[in-house]
């Protein structure tokens, strides 16, 4: 495929995206076709296996791949900006390759709007884009928060800071966050007594997990200190979720509830042995078709497990023997870091 066909292919993508014009299917499949041919370590893992015919039989690579190879359908001198996952487990660490983070951020923006969520993030636990530069999450935030919207600097966590902030607050405003973030500052509210009343309307968007920080609480625990900390509601707040490997998010409101992708990434849960879909209402592995992986791999078989509900899925937990995933846990590893009292 040539640079012109590249560039073809990518402004139909981001008219997908963006308008909802085109076929996904077959603006998969071309893609497929594109990164077997230009990302070397993914042409020799499909070599030998059999041409798909639809966009579900396009081979998905493990999460694990973007640790072991420069997932990558450019040359190493084009890379714009590359995104990592943690690298403190002693196993290296993923990296997601750009040239262009053009459908990056148009993914993010309109993913956002499709959530219903606000323009504009008022309050980011979350280190800035330039304090974090290979933090995916910083990254989309930043889009989205102005420069002083963000609450952790040099790893720590702006605590009375954010009290201020969030007490002067008469306006609904929205909060955007790792979970460990959020915890953290609920520990430190309850240790001094304190306690807020945010505005009504206001919305709060939390994303990750705990896994490798020694801390993990329920879900509905977490919630439940939204109520308490904040007097938010959990049907106030969605769960976002994403990871360094892709360009694109599914979010889920409350409890017990599925994550909703949008039109441009869809999921399929599959049977870890034979590699097909389960039934609907059956549980196993979460497999992401993303289209704004235009320059990596679209396709990629995660190590979460899930239960299908029809398009959408359950998310259950991750793989025991997984790694942290890298998209937020990246943000969480300097609050660990840091004395946060």
């Amino acid at each position: 495929m040539s640079k012109q066909s590249t560039n073809s292919l990518e402004v139909r993508i981001l008219n997908f995206i963006q308008n909802g014009t085109g076929n996904f299917g077959k603006l998969l499949l071309e893609t497929f076709h594109y990164q077997r041919e230009h990302n070397k370590a993914y042409g020799n893992y499909c070599a030998n296996l059999s041409e798909p015919k639809t966009w579900q039989e396009i081979p998905a690579v493990p999460q694990t791949a973007f640790r072991h190879f420069p997932m990558r359908c450019f040359s190493e001198n084009e890379t714009i900006r590359t995104f990592r996952t943690s690298g403190t487990t002693g196993e290296g660490f993923g990296e997601h390759h750009f040239r262009s983070l053009d459908l990056y951020e148009s993914a993010a923006r309109k993913g956002w709007e499709n959530a219903s969520l606000p323009d504009r993030i008022e309050i980011a636990l979350l280190p800035t884009p330039k304090e974090a530069p290979h933090s995916s999450l910083s990254c989309m935030a930043g889009w989205l928060a102005k420069s002083d919207a963000f609450f952790i600097n040099e790893g720590v966590l702006q605590l009375e800071r954010l009290r201020h902030v969030l007490n002067l607050a008469t306006e609904p405003v929205t909060l955007f966050g790792t979970a460990l973030a959020f915890l953290n500052y609920f520990e430190w509210l309850e240790s001094k007594g304190y306690r807020h009343q945010i505005p009504n309307y206001s919305r709060v968007v939390e994303t990750g997990g705990y896994k490798g920080s020694g801390r993990e609480i329920p879900k509905a625990e977490l919630y439940h200190k939204f109520e308490t900390a904040l007097g938010v509601s959990a049907q106030a707040i969605l769960n976002e979720y994403g990871m360094t490997e892709l360009s694109s998010q599914f979010y889920t409101r409350g409890i017990g509830n599925t994550h909703i992708g949008p039109a441009w990434a869809r999921a399929m849960v599959i049977d870890p042995v034979s590699g097909h879909e389960v039934p609907d209402g059956e549980q196993g592995v979460l497999k992401i078709y993303d289209l704004a992986n235009l320059d990596s791999v679209s396709a990629v078989l995660t190590r979460d497990f899930a239960r299908r509900h029809g398009a959408h899925f359950e998310l259950l937990g991750r793989d025991p023997a997984a790694l942290p995933r890298g998209c937020s846990r990246n943000a969480d590893e300097t609050l660990q870091r840091k004395n946060l009292k």
